[in-house]
């Protein structure tokens, strides 16, 4: 195998040592026979030992086998088994059509900067550098089969990297591991010069939870397919497996529903501060429930029910208790919008949206909200429930719901998501004796869009400050009181964007608490640590530095220096993200003030996007980014 350097490329400087790489090499001493006299070695000879000595400690990685977010399972390090990828690597994979995307994938990930070509082939019998085999030994399951479909068995030794597992999804989580097992500058969208060494070893891996999310709120602030999409590649990166999109609410209704045109045509033009708001087509649904897939991420589709809901009041007034269209709501207050519940109007509303959105998701589950409906109350409240939940089975599908719906009937596989900040819910607990099952989504551990400290500039503090400790340090088996861990499926880290207004900024409260959450669900108790997960994700701040990618630099973390990225020559930098600085869940309002918003020029359903600019250079609580 050659791991010769390409012509033309600078050598790279000596890279830190890992801590399960050993003592560094020293070179060969020149042998001189007993009772000869000493042989001064020639100038070649010791040119020739000082080089031998270097090119070992330049393939040291710079990565240690255990280095990665979320835990592993199980890990067993071969220092002397380290791999070199050569320039003429292939991708080998089973002939599998969902394996070979995945390998696909593989390659499209590595190629930009590496500079090699990496091919993807089928698999031979002879082995290759880069090996997917898909096969129903591959991967040992995990106690519980809805886990075991996502686990892969990694091994590295000096001819090749193999990732085995009984499914595509798990192919792909051990695709994820190896992106991290690679050199930082791996995450360069230009060639690098750099040795592309993989640590030795073999890592055994599943999930804990089958059920690890992030929810986007698009309804208060828009954000494009694009910008979707980004978030989707940063849930895939640490093995988080659903996205909640948060389609509706007051300030603007986000998915188009061609039975009910003006939902978006009128509902779609407004947004939090009177900005032009923004709708996705049914082609740009498509296209991110497409995305989402190729990454093994399930889409969880939310309207918002009966509650929350000016903006599909604006657009059809029959549908409002009162007959009368409310004025545009712009601003961030709660509970004071609801549908009729006593008009058979609204329930054929409710079934033409969720009929199309259910025709438009392959995903198991439609989100039907639930949560701060204050005026509908008492048995108004759960008659809602229970037939919308009705209309949900019909369609083939599971219920998700806020907690708030738990003193409504159970219905067969319902799901509460519970975003309390109290570990004792009693009526929640009853929900799950009646045969209900939970999402936790607890507002002081997990709502990304809390602060990280008092002087964080983006976010609120209604249920406390969160950071990246705060984050990690709690277990979804245990939160809530009454509540057995069969019932819990896993967690999901909501991020509402009230005062969130771009993809900088999203970043910003995303990073560096999502993998800390991912962590939390998928890692196993026995396998997390806070002190060896901040050492772990400390390796990351370069990572996203050179992908490009806003952060918050938590000073919880001991990040290190970015490192000089050495790009070939003739190729581009990386550019900067544009930021600009700037609740769902907040206090109630008996009656929020309804100040009509500008009318704006009629959109195209997604605003054009801005150009990006360079940012300045970040304070201690700004966004970081390349």
């Amino acid at each position: 195998m050659s791991r010769t350097s390409r012509t033309g490329v600078a050598p790279v400087p000596e890279q830190p040592r890992r801590a399960d790489a050993g003592p560094p090499p020293a070179a060969p001493a020149p042998v001189v026979p007993q009772g000869s006299p000493a042989v001064t070695p020639s100038a070649t000879a010791l040119a020739r030992s000082a080089a031998e000595a270097a090119g070992r400690l330049l393939t040291r990685p710079t990565v240690g086998l255990g280095d990665v977010v979320p835990a592993p399972a199980s890990v067993r390090p071969r220092p002397a088994a380290d791999l070199v990828l050569p320039a003429d690597a292939a991708v080998r994979v089973s002939a599998d059509p969902a394996a070979r995307e995945v390998a696909e994938h593989l390659a499209e990930l590595l190629r930009p900067a590496t500079g090699y070509p990496l091919p993807v082939a089928d698999l031979p019998t002879a082995p290759g550098p880069l090996q997917l085999t898909l096969g129903a030994a591959a991967a040992p399951r995990p106690t519980g089969a809805a886990s075991g479909d996502e686990g892969y068995r990694l091994d590295v030794d000096p001819d090749g990297v193999r990732i085995t597992a009984d499914t595509a999804t798990g192919l792909f989580h051990g695709v994820q591991t190896l992106r991290q097992l690679l050199p930082t500058a791996v995450e360069s969208r230009t060639p690098v010069a750099e040795r592309w060494v993989v640590p030795g070893g073999t890592i055994v891996d599943r999930p804990r939870f089958p059920y690890r999310g992030a929810m986007l709120d698009v309804a208060r602030h828009f954000f494009g397919v694009d910008d979707v999409c980004r978030v989707l590649d940063h849930l895939a990166r640490y093995k988080l497996n659903h996205l909640h999109l948060h389609l509706t609410d007051d300030q603007g209704w986000r998915i188009a529903v061609d039975s009910w045109p003006r939902l978006t045509a009128v509902g779609g033009r407004t947004e939090v501060g009177g900005g032009p708001g923004g709708w996705y087509t049914t082609a740009d649904y498509r296209r991110i429930v497409e995305y989402a897939a190729r990454r093994h991420v399930t889409v969880v589709p939310e309207v918002d029910l009966p509650g929350h809901t000016n903006a599909a009041l604006v657009a059809y007034p029959e549908l409002a208790p009162d007959k009368v269209a409310p004025p545009p709501y712009t601003g961030t207050e709660v509970g004071f919008s609801h549908v009729d519940p006593a008009d058979e109007r609204t329930y054929d509303f409710v079934a033409d949206v969720l009929g199309e959105l259910a025709a438009s998701t392959p995903g198991p589950w439609l989100h039907i909200g639930g949560d701060e409906a204050y005026k509908v109350k008492g048995a108004a409240y759960t008659g809602f429930v229970e037939r919308v939940q009705r209309i949900v089975a019909g369609l083939g599908r599971t219920v998700v719901g806020w907690h708030q719906i738990a003193p409504a009937g159970q219905a067969d596989g319902r799901v509460l998501q519970w975003w309390g900040t109290d570990g004792d819910d009693p009526t929640v607990a009853e929900a799950v004796r009646r045969g209900a099952r939970l999402i936790l989504s607890p507002g002081n551990h997990a709502y990304l869009d809390m602060k990280y400290a008092p002087d964080t500039p983006l976010g609120h503090d209604w249920a406390g400050l969160i950071d990246v400790y705060r984050a990690y340090h709690w277990d979804p088996a245990t939160h809530l009181a009454g509540v057995p861990a069969e019932a819990v499926l896993g967690l999901e880290a909501p991020l509402w964007t009230e005062s969130v207004t771009s993809l900088a900024e999203i970043e910003f409260l995303l990073l560096p608490r999502l993998p800390a959450l991912a962590e939390v669900a998928w890692s196993a108790p026995s396998t997390r640590s806070w002190v060896g997960f901040r050492d772990r994700l400390a390796s990351h701040g370069p990572r996203w530095h050179a992908a490009g990618i806003a952060f918050h630099p938590s000073p919880e973390i001991p990040w290190p220096a970015a490192p000089p990225v050495r790009h070939l020559p003739h190729t581009a930098t990386t550019s900067r993200l544009t930021h600009t600085a700037t609740s769902r869940h907040l206090p109630p309002a008996a009656d929020a003030p309804r100040s009509p918003a500008p009318t704006p020029p009629p959109p195209a359903h997604t605003p054009a996007p801005e150009t990006p600019q360079p940012a300045p250079a970040p304070r201690a609580n700004d966004i970081r980014t390349s």
